[in-house]
């Protein structure tokens, strides 16, 4: 390399260093900093890739990258790839992983207040949950919840109101759930239990052949995105709505709490800013991809779509109410989140009646 070329790339990687040095102080991080490249493992309960829930927790990565500038790598792992469906919480705890991705009904055996922060039969929708969260309260109590894990919750997706199941025989009345042994978990499933059915919880992965086999008799999984990409409709009769065991179910970035810490803070304020946007992306996603498959199962595979009757619904409600009332009395911090959510979920209704509900029963009219 000859002189001018010297001076040449010095002076170029002297403006390089004083530009990153500038853009650093502007955002207050330090050069040092500014240069890190920071690799965390997010692991999930999805199957890798999978429509919705899979290639949501994609792109809450994909953000994350973004927004920091490649100052930090995010990597996705499917369920099975680095750990089990239902070892996340352990993995992320124990700092196995940085992140997590997964649904915080799946942990009623590390804490059963955390279904509080997923979905609750005949619970908030997803509108509903994020005020809650955000505006409500309820992110603070689902963070004090989560400290003890060494854990910090965030919301990083939301289904919607899900369908209530596939099933291979009618449901008429309460009886049809009695020795029904169907893949729903959370308190629905304690729901189911109490209705005389048995409740299963498996991955997302082994749902297709788990029923295809007879291993189970009905399942619920979400709605007819993500139910129709694991082809539920050849295997199972009819398909019934609403969802009441999950109205609104929140997906959750659970992060790892010293490793989030070790953050400079803008870095920290991107993860969790990345959560949020993934968080109402997932939201419009669903509600979007859900009306053209169903439109696609009804034409199409000429799936039998049919709606759980009004008795079934009020004794089902019944039972839940029962169960989530039960399950807030086992414990202080229980019962603190009960009262807030059973607050806000009143508040909330009353609001609703004048407003969404009355608007969709006017656009019907005629």
């Amino acid at each position: 390399m000859d002189r001018r070329q010297f001076i040449k790339k010095s002076v170029t990687a002297s403006v390089a260093t004083g530009v990153v040095a500038s853009v650093a102080a502007t955002v207050g991080v330090s050069p040092a900093h500014a240069k890190r490249k920071i690799k965390w493992k997010m692991v999930t309960t999805w199957p890798k890739n999978f429509p919705g829930l899979g290639s949501g927790a994609n792109h809450l990565a994909k953000l994350i990258n973004e927004m920091s500038g490649g100052r930090m790598k995010v990597k996705v792992y499917g369920a099975g790839e680095m750990v089990p469906a239902f070892e996340v919480f352990d993995a992320v705890s124990k700092g196995t992983a940085q992140m997590g991705h997964a649904s915080a009904m799946y942990w009623k055996g590390k804490t059963p207040t955390a279904q509080f922060f997923s979905g609750l039969p005949f619970g908030f929708t997803a509108p509903e949950m994020n005020a809650w969260l955000y505006h409500g309260g309820g992110m603070k109590l689902w963070q004090e919840l989560y400290a003890d894990f060494g854990l910090v919750p965030a919301a990083a997706g939301n289904t919607g109101v899900q369908m209530a199941g596939w099933f291979n025989h009618q449901i008429n009345d309460l009886t049809d759930l009695k020795g029904l042994k169907m893949r729903i978990p959370g308190i629905g499933g304690e729901v189911l239990e109490k209705a005389g059915g048995t409740s299963v919880n498996i991955p997302g992965g082994e749902v297709y052949t788990s029923l295809k086999s007879g291993a189970i008799d009905a399942l619920e999984w979400i709605g007819p995105y993500n139910d129709m990409a694991f082809g539920f409709h050849k295997i199972a009769k009819y398909y019934y709505y609403p969802g009441w065991q999950e109205p609104g179910t929140t997906l959750e970035s659970m992060i790892n709490k010293e490793a989030l810490e070790a953050l400079p803070d803008d870095l920290q304020n991107i993860v969790l800013m990345a959560c949020r946007s993934a968080n109402a992306d997932m939201a419009a996603e669903f509600t979007a991809k859900n009306s053209s498959s169903l439109e696609i199962l009804k034409t199409k595979h000429k799936v039998n779509i049919k709606r759980l009757p009004d008795d079934v619904l009020k004794e089902l409600r019944t039972i839940a109410n029962d169960i989530v009332s039960d399950t807030a009395s086992k414990n202080p911090m229980a019962k603190k989140v009960y009262e807030s959510f059973s607050q806000f979920r009143k508040q909330v209704a009353a609001w609703h009646d004048v407003s969404e509900l009355a608007y969709f029963n006017a656009r019907g009219l005629g």
